[in-house]
């Protein structure tokens, strides 16, 4: 990509820690059960990432589980998340340093905020019920926000001029917006039932009483 591009990801980036850190919601990470829980479930996606496969580079097929991590830990500590999965990808070799903002934002930001969106609006929206948070959030959340990563790799690819778009409609954006997704709504809407259900302390967003009590 154009220099341009790796100059405005890091601006990106530096914006969303500034907001991190004046958030104050790095101060929750002081306590150490939720420390121990938010690098383990780090340490998780991680490993997700491990499993994939790729038609070119800058084009790989795999699944995030960002949608999980905001769910658990909401926008900020997702993000950051995120970013620290992209930090352990570069140090291993399997990422690159120069694109370290611009992935932040299209693997880490981007997927928090659709999944944080979403939540959002149906907390606003629709009734407080078990069913709701897991199929709207767990699975239909989950859904849209591996679309959006999808949709804006191919619209930064085709922008930054590294593929024609033809060929990333062609051969790219399909599965990565279809089967990833469905994979991802799966994977997430287990994940989700799974903690709702034996760890609902795991899930900053889902409160028992209000989600399940007197329904």
């Amino acid at each position: 990509m154009p220099e341009s591009f790796h100059l405005a990801g890091w601006l990106g980036l530096a914006f969303l820690a500034w907001r991190w850190l004046m958030s104050g919601d790095w101060r929750r990470l002081a306590d150490p059960a939720r420390l121990n829980l938010f690098l383990g479930a780090t340490v998780a996606v991680l490993a997700l990432w491990q499993i994939r496969t790729g038609i070119k580079p800058g084009l790989a097929f795999h699944l995030y589980g960002l949608a999980a991590l905001t769910l658990m830990f909401g926008f900020w500590r997702a993000t950051f998340a995120g970013v620290l999965v992209l930090l352990a990808n570069a140090a291993f070799g399997r990422g690159s340093w120069s694109a370290l903002g611009v992935d932040a934002l299209l693997m880490a930001a981007l997927p928090a905020a659709v999944s944080w969106g979403v939540y959002r609006l149906l907390e606003r929206r629709l009734p407080n019920h078990f069913f709701v948070y897991v199929l709207g959030n767990g699975f239909f959340g989950a859904a849209l926000s591996a679309a959006a990563i999808g949709l804006a790799t191919t619209a930064l690819m085709a922008a930054a001029g590294a593929y024609p778009l033809e060929y990333l409609l062609a051969n790219y954006t399909p599965y990565a917006t279809l089967m990833i997704s469905w994979a991802e709504a799966f994977s997430t809407g287990m994940a989700i039932t799974m903690m709702a259900v034996y760890r609902p302390q795991w899930l900053e967003t889902f409160d028992d009483v209000k989600y399940i009590q007197n329904k």
